[in-house]
């Protein structure tokens, strides 16, 4: 058994044997990543309170201003797993740098746009950075730490996660509130490039660099089937709004055969000995890979699309501005913080059971959100639904920290890059899903009887199924947890399992 040193000058057992040591700074560089992290998955929601604005200011058409939301959702998700391997064969530091420097500079392109052409172009940009930024984060923190620490270090991350997903809403209000005139807009992107450079400094100093694998050549024929699958599923969703999945839905059918065939792919490197893109033992030999990538799509099919639909209800049936409809759903945001940061600590103790009766407190929360925006009267209904929002959100706090950490726990290093991409991935085609579906299902029930209460209800219902079949994944992986002794797969396990190798 190896030894380690400690951030305090001591010795500490290293029970892996791979050669770690805590990096002194390690918790101070885990806050760089957690801004920029912060910062690129609230550019997915704060855009959209702005969008009437931006359509007036640059006279841009319904379908043209919906691509400054929906482009940068796409390309985002594109990037993910290739950026995640391209952090695992190279160096997580150096692509994390210039992904964010890139992020810093496109979003300076987004405020100074002159044209929505332009502004659609730079979004695009703004979105593949972020996609190459995003799986470095959770690889970084599994490269940084270990054991208690990592659940911790999962738990600021998953609080992240949550809060930039509730956030995104009251941001974007604040900053038009702030803002005056028609160009308010532009200060949404203008604030990224000051936080973005002092995370690029501070991160130049305290971020570790990572040991080359060796093996670093990139699966090219990977990357094309793995993107024009993504792509393929994408398209129609985030074309929603102008009718995409009317007219394109045969694309669900050709990138689902696209993907088929990137998962034979990448078995028949796995086979050669070659290196894939996407390792298809991380999900038939890693532990809890497989079910809390499931977890984490199905979740965000629901959580994700609920904010918009909050939105419509606030903004369009009770007149709400866009800084006060996003102060009615903060209570969620706060109590998804909480949670989410003591979760990490408790994930060792308790494991998949804080998912369960995290995904149960959501349901209970929303569920009860609905009702009471449903029965109370329409003055104090934000104000009696509070509260209950606000159970909603700690439930929420102990879903996605808990099962980021126990999907990624047991991820070597060596793939931690390409795992953290493809569970993203998930979470963006939930997301995607979910954004696409409950405001269409929103407004199909609005068009049949003007009810603005019921179309609310309905579609948070649909929300509420998709978190009701993530429930029900936690409780099998949970009961299936408690029938047998816990056995976790090291990384040398994992890195010379056969490839038709099956959980044990």
């Amino acid at each position: 058994m190896t030894a380690s040193t400690s951030a305090k000058g001591g010795r500490e057992p290293d029970p892996r044997g791979d050669g770690y040591e805590p990096d002194p700074q390690r918790w101070r560089a885990l806050w760089v990543t957690l801004v920029a992290g912060f910062m690129s998955l609230l550019d997915v929601t704060i855009v959209a309170v702005a969008l009437p604005t931006i359509q007036h200011d640059l006279h841009a058409s319904p379908a043209q201003v919906q691509w400054v939301v929906s482009g940068y959702a796409l390309t985002f998700a594109l990037a993910l797993v290739t950026a995640g391997r391209l952090g695992d064969a190279l160096d997580r530091r150096r692509i994390f740098l210039l992904a964010l420097g890139g992020f810093v500079v496109f979003s300076a392109a987004c405020g100074a746009a002159p044209d929505i052409t332009l502004l659609v172009a730079a979004r695009l940009a703004q979105g593949l950075a972020a996609g190459f930024m995003a799986p470095q984060n959770s690889a970084l923190i599994q490269q940084m730490f270990r054991g208690a620490e990592r659940g911790r270090a999962f738990g600021f991350f998953g609080a992240t996660v949550g809060i930039s997903s509730a956030a995104g809403p009251v941001t974007g209000g604040a900053i038009l509130a702030l803002a005056s005139g028609d160009q308010g807009w532009r200060w949404i992107f203008y604030v990224n490039v000051p936080i973005g450079v002092l995370a690029v400094l501070l991160g130049r100093r305290l971020l570790p660099r990572t040991r080359r694998s060796g093996r670093g050549r990139v699966d090219v024929p990977g990357v094309l089937l793995l993107g024009l699958g993504v792509l393929a599923l994408m398209c129609p969703l985030v074309l929603a709004e102008s009718g995409g999945i009317e007219r394109l839905w045969w694309l669900f059918l050709a990138g689902a055969a696209l993907l088929t065939v990137f998962a034979w792919w990448q078995r028949r490197l796995v086979a050669r000995d070659e290196q894939p893109l996407l390792d298809p033992r991380l999900f038939t030999t890693v532990r809890g890979y497989a079910i809390g990538a499931g977890i984490g799509t199905l979740y965000f099919v629901g959580f994700s699309g609920v904010w918009l639909v909050f939105a419509l209800f606030y903004q369009r049936g009770l007149d709400f501005s866009p800084l006060r409809s996003g102060l009615a759903v903060t209570p969620f945001a706060l109590g998804s913080a909480s949670a989410a940061v003591v979760s990490g600590r408790l994930v060792e103790r308790y494991g998949r059971l804080l998912t369960v009766c995290g995904l149960a407190g959501v349901i209970a929360g929303l569920g009860g959100t609905a009702l009471l925006l449903r029965l109370a009267p329409l003055d104090l209904a934000p104000w009696v639904a509070a509260p209950v929002l606000f159970l909603g959100g700690v439930g929420g706090g102990f879903v996605v920290s808990p099962n980021i950490t126990m999907t990624l726990r047991d991820v070597p290093v060596r793939m931690a890059g390409a795992a953290g991409g493809a569970l993203q991935t998930g979470q963006r085609l939930g997301a995607a899903l979910g954004t696409a579906a409950l405001p269409g299902l929103f407004y199909l029930m609005l068009g049949r009887g003007g009810d603005y209460r019921g179309a609310l209800v309905t579609a948070l219902g649909a929300a509420l199924a998709g978190m009701a079949a993530s429930l029900a994944l936690a409780v099998f992986d949970w009961r299936r947890d408690r029938r047998r002794k816990p056995h976790r797969k090291c990384p040398e396990e994992v890195a010379n399992a056969p490839v038709h190798a099956r959980q044990t």
